[in-house]
């Protein structure tokens, strides 16, 4: 089950080159979260989109998939963390995902915010990117990331990072191995940047032979 980043969906490239690697070991699922591509509805950026993933990992079970894994992406990384919450998947990957809400420390992460928070950045977003934004703040704020990984085992996680990710800097990762402790594996990769887009054949690989290991 691949969960894409923001501004992503099923029919972009780096999520179709994902799934293409990721089937050399099993069988795959790819979907748009709300108001991203051709999906209905508004994208709440990371929050109710754990209600899609739910969705989307039921449908996998009635196709027949009976081990399910999650890999998630940036804010499809944040998902998987806070939906592998009581077991509901065999294995949970997350890639690029940030540690904790709000932050605005890169400036690719201030345009983010400005794309989210602002009127004109939520109009670019529709007409340039097929992203549409819900125009409401969080209420409830829902679980960080890293108040939610303590909770995943002993479902098999995984953490992948790069260090040159230009969002998230390393100690987003840090923070989520640490919360997790011995229950999570984690890769800092070096030279690679940030979440599908960025992520070579190499490394989709390998994070695909842990699943099938870890949920085949």
């Amino acid at each position: 089950m691949v969960a894409h980043g923001f501004t992503g969906a099923l029919e972009r490239p780096a999520v179709q080159r994902a799934a293409r690697v990721f089937s050399e070991f099993g069988g795959v699922v790819i979907f748009s979260f709300r108001g991203h591509g051709r999906s209905g509805g508004r994208s709440t950026v990371g929050d109710r989109e754990v209600l899609d993933l739910d969705v989307a990992v039921a449908w996998a079970r009635k196709l027949g998939f009976g081990r399910v894994a999650t890999v998630g992406f940036s804010m499809g990384g944040s998902v998987v963390l806070r939906h592998a919450v009581g077991g509901s998947v065999d294995a949970v990957v997350s890639v690029s995902s940030p540690a904790r809400w709000y932050y605005r420390g890169t400036a690719p992460m201030r345009r983010v915010h400005w794309a989210i928070t602002r009127p004109a950045g939520r109009l670019v977003s529709r007409l340039g990117l097929r992203t549409r934004i819900h125009g409401e703040d969080w209420n409830p704020v829902p679980v960080p990331p890293v108040e939610a990984v303590p909770l995943i085992a002993p479902t098999p996680l995984l953490i992948v990072h790069g260090d040159r990710d230009a969002y998230f800097p390393v100690d987003h990762p840090l923070s989520l191995a640490a919360a997790a402790g011995d229950a999570a594996e984690l890769w800092l990769e070096p030279g690679f940047g940030h979440a599908e887009n960025a992520a070579p054949p190499a490394l989709l690989r390998r994070v695909g032979a842990w699943v099938a290991a870890q949920a085949g």
